[in-house]
């Protein structure tokens, strides 16, 4: 029987020899070789292997040897363990099993970080069609609630998915917190998108700004009624006091809406350093007049004398007084007008 020797393994060469085989000839010694893996009973994969056939081969020295064929063998079981080693687990859908199952707290916080991406999402989406003075994070928190519900209410036996459920879930509860914090009534609301919407159409017929009789036309009202939706419309559009009007590269041309508000009961900074440089020079020119001259303005501006009086304090007429006043007041604002020019 021909064996291919591809198949085969000489057990004179080999430093063990198969249980039954018949020993080396007297005289022969056998060679020394490495051990491969076909002799140590594994295939190519490393699987396991056993003798199937074994033959005697008449060979030209009159040897016997035995030829054994080595074939794969296939394990159920080990075909079980790669399967069971190819697959993988979901975590998400492990988390959702025990959520339902037991109702774990550990395993909601989980769910809810895995999903609060899509929080944002919806909240992006929905801040889109909001004012400017409405924050993004204060509708990401409103989402959470929504996200939270979801999850306690979610039944995964149902063909529908989690994210499609749940972005209802969390845009709802964002409305409903918005609506819950708007001081305005939804008629009142509903006003004030149809009066903005009859003037977009206006302006985009016309090229221009409309009347109100012509808004009141479209509106299908009469132009007192159309003033007092006005009139309940000027507490609806709200705005931030630091809202930036508008922003330049540098931070101090920043300019917000607080910052174009007066306050009266402040003093302007421009006004009162204009007072005190007028006293500084105002003093300095009198420091510079006669003494008689001072004591006729002390006496006339900050004593409330008349001319006459300081004219009997001083033992002079009231003309003179009249003369050194006037000759006073020339010379201070001459000092003054040096002073604003120098």
């Amino acid at each position: 029987m021909s064996v291919p020797a591809e198949d085969t393994v000489p057990l004179a060469a080999s430093s063990r020899r198969a249980p039954g085989a018949p020993p080396a000839p007297l005289g022969v010694i056998p060679r020394q070789q490495s051990i491969e893996p076909e002799d140590l009973g594994l295939d190519a994969a490393g699987g396991l292997a056993v003798v199937t056939e074994v033959a005697a081969v008449d060979l030209d020295d009159a040897e016997l040897e035995a030829v054994v064929t080595l074939t794969a063998v296939d394990d159920p079981e080990l075909d079980e363990l790669e399967a069971l080693a190819g697959t993988t687990v979901d975590p998400v859908a492990q988390d959702w099993q025990l959520f339902k199952a037991g109702g774990d707290r550990l395993v909601r916080e989980r769910l809810i970080l895995h999903y609060a991406p899509l929080v944002t999402a919806v909240a992006g989406r929905v801040g889109m069609r909001l004012p400017a003075m409405v924050e993004q994070a204060d509708l990401v928190s409103y989402g959470m609630f929504g996200l939270i519900d979801a999850i306690e209410k979610y039944e995964p036996g149902r063909s529908v998915k989690f994210e499609t459920y749940a972005s209802a879930r969390i845009r709802g509860a964002i409305i409903d917190e918005l609506r819950a914090m708007d001081w305005i009534p939804r008629s009142v609301r509903t006003k004030a998108r149809a009066v903005d919407r009859a003037y977009a159409e206006l302006e985009s017929a016309l090229h221009r700004v409309p009347t109100e009789s012509e808004v009141a036309a479209r509106l299908q009202m009469d132009i007192r009624e159309l003033r007092a939706l006005f009139t309940q419309l000027s507490t609806v559009n709200v705005a931030a006091l630091d809202e930036l009007l508008g922003a330049g590269e540098d931070r101090g041309d920043r300019l917000s809406l607080l910052d174009t508000l007066g306050d009266d009961r402040t003093p302007d900074p421009e006004n009162s350093f204009e007072a005190q440089e007028t006293k500084f020079l105002l003093a300095r020119a009198i420091d510079q007049l006669g003494e008689r001259e001072k004591l006729v303005l002390v006496l006339y501006y900050y004593e409330g004398m008349t001319l006459a009086e300081i004219g009997r304090v001083l033992g002079v007429t009231e003309s003179r007084i009249s003369q050194m006043h006037t000759a006073a007041m020339l010379r201070l604002r001459a000092r003054l007008t040096e002073a604003d020019r120098g």
